[in-house]
């Protein structure tokens, strides 16, 4: 039996299962004239069935990481304040979305070490960008590893020194201590011994997904036509090795009882060999404003509706299916070489498409079975999407199919 059929028999045979679902257009099944109450009326049913959801009420923190202890019920109208988004006459609360939440039912390690890292061992070098919390920068770490004299590596600073803040700083060193896989970015440690607060993380040569699948895209490559070093463009052999990185990390983060909450291409960094890892800096909501609707007074909230699910944006639940939803955007971010999800619509635009049960269009360059793939992530009821670790398994069957020249980079 060849690669290629092994691919189909083990796809038809969880669509016989029924573990994958078909997108089945919401006018046709009637729900896209369902009023948005019915919907608020049996998420709160699933909630109080048990259903894995975490919703939280925290204020807005200075660290993008929130251990969530025992959750709430969704609020009601009169209790969403100022922030909340208009649709139509239903009044949706919104809240700043950090890079990742614990669900309620993990707790922090209590023996938790974080490292701590000299002030003098770390050498700026540059500027990689500035974010919400603090600067970041590229730097050289002397005696981090025992392998080596120095190491390039990723540094946070934290700009705000509030006490508030600094519980926050160490609430998420700890949280990212406790996160290790090959496909999420490694964190190294902390500098404490005077102001700024510092984070140290692996450097990432080739920078955010988003932006290098753009520099690999058609459209860059034609660009350059003529110049002496031309990029190359990706293939679909290892757009697919990329989307299965991004699962394998998905996978261990829904293992650890985390939810992303903000997964996109700019969140993902590219290393050699086209190693790809989950990671945020903190920094993407200023480089890529474009890709948050901004609410509230002052605009200082922001939310990423185009990789929402329609439970995201309207009752702000977040769980390991709105993670999966925010997947199959990813999926389709990377078949279309970086483009803007609803890149032609604006913001209330986009609320409007997805809360009426409206997909994105397949890409130029999907195979079938990916659209089929994004798709089982895009279903309206939660419960209905694919599983994650069922995505990653199609993915890796459909990479291994297809094998990858990593001759794109070094």
């Amino acid at each position: 039996m060849t690669k290629e059929s092994g691919v189909v028999d083990t796809y038809m045979e969880m669509k016989r299962r029924g573990n994958v679902y078909f997108y089945q257009r919401m006018e046709q099944r009637g729900e896209c004239d369902r009023p948005l109450d019915q919907d608020k009326e049996e998420e709160e049913e699933e909630e109080e069935e048990g259903a894995s959801s975490v919703i939280s009420n925290d204020d807005d923190s200075a660290s993008p990481l929130h251990h969530v202890s025992n959750g709430s019920n969704t609020p009601s109208s009169s209790e969403m304040g100022p922030d909340a988004v208009i649709i139509g006459m239903t009044k949706i609360p919104v809240i700043e979305n950090p890079q990742y939440f614990r669900s309620t039912n993990s707790l922090l390690k209590t023996d938790t070490f974080v490292q701590h890292i000299k002030r003098h061992n770390i050498v700026l070098k540059r500027e990689l960008g500035e974010g919400a919390f603090g600067k970041v920068f590229l730097a050289e770490c002397y005696n981090l590893s025992p392998d080596q004299e120095k190491i390039l590596v990723a540094v946070k600073t934290l700009k705000e020194a509030s006490e508030n803040a600094r519980k926050d700083f160490h609430r998420e060193s700890e949280l990212l201590t406790n996160l290790q896989h090959e496909h999420i970015v490694t964190f190294y440690g902390v500098c404490v011994e005077s102001d700024p607060l510092i984070m140290v993380f692996e450097y990432m040569k080739h920078g955010d997904l988003n932006k290098f699948l753009r520099a690999h895209g058609p459209d860059a490559v034609l660009m350059a036509e003529g110049q002496t070093t031309r990029p190359v463009e990706l293939t679909q052999s290892q757009m697919l090795h990329i989307a299965q990185q991004i699962a394998s990390g998905m996978v261990y983060l829904a293992s650890q009882h985390f939810v992303h909450r903000d997964l996109a291409t700019r969140n993902c960094l590219v290393g050699e060999n086209l190693l790809v890892k989950i990671g945020d800096f903190g920094m993407s909501r200023d480089v890529y404003s474009t890709d948050y609707y901004r609410v509230g007074v002052g605009g200082h909230t922001m939310l990423p509706i185009r990789w929402m699910p329609p439970e995201s944006i309207m009752y702000r639940k977040f769980t390991t299916e709105s993670d999966v939803w925010s997947l199959g955007v990813v999926l389709w971010e990377i078949f279309t070489y970086g483009k803007q999800p609803w890149y032609q619509l604006s913001n209330n635009e986009v609320i409007e498409c997805i809360t009426q049960g409206r997909v994105l269009q397949r890409p130029r360059t999907c195979p079938k079975e990916v659209y089929d793939l994004m798709l089982g992530c895009w279903q309206r009821e939660p419960h209905m999407r694919l599983n994650i670790k069922e995505i990653h398994c199609l993915l890796l069957n459909l990479a291994k199919a297809s094998p990858v020249y990593l001759d794109i980079l070094g």
